[in-house]
């Protein structure tokens, strides 16, 4: 692994900063500096690669969650495409995000007596930080997606 995935993460960053609001991009920009940290500590240490291209598994799903913004944008929601998306979007997001952090949580305390006590200290806040967030974000996508509101229907009814 070289510089070429902080670099994807700050550039994004750079991009989020200079082309959103920031209260629509807060949380995506909190994420991409967890990572840029994270990732840079094992490309300038040049330690746990592996464990950081494991991390890559978690962008997977990034394609789904993609997916579902352009429909958002395209305002299909209603339609086939959006649902399957949705059901793959999940799946891959447990597969994918929640089983990783919770593979790399367990790989990080199984190894903490071999993991520099600076370097596991960063392992820990960033699986502290990520961990809550895919949670959060997984019940956002469960209650957006498959369980409506009562608002929500009656929106629906009035259009």
């Amino acid at each position: 692994m070289d510089s070429l995935t902080p670099g994807y993460f700050l550039e994004d960053f750079v991009d989020m900063l200079c082309n959103q609001k920031l209260h629509q991009s807060w949380e995506l920009l909190f994420h991409h500096s967890v990572v840029i940290v994270c990732f840079g500590i094992a490309v300038l240490l040049h330690q746990y690669v592996g464990f950081a291209l494991v991390a890559l598994l978690v962008e997977i799903n990034s394609i789904f969650l993609h997916l579902r913004q352009i429909l958002l944008m395209a305002n299909l929601v209603h339609t086939t495409c959006y649902r399957l998306n949705s059901v793959i979007n999940l799946g891959t997001y447990v597969v994918f995000r929640i089983a990783t952090l919770a593979w790399m949580t367990h790989w990080l305390f199984l190894n903490r007596q071999n993991v520099p006590p600076a370097t596991y200290a960063v392992g820990t806040v960033g699986m502290a930080i990520m961990t809550p967030m895919n949670i959060i974000l997984f019940y956002r996508l469960l209650r957006s997606d498959f369980f409506k509101s009562r608002r929500d229907v009656q929106r629906e009814k009035e259009e």
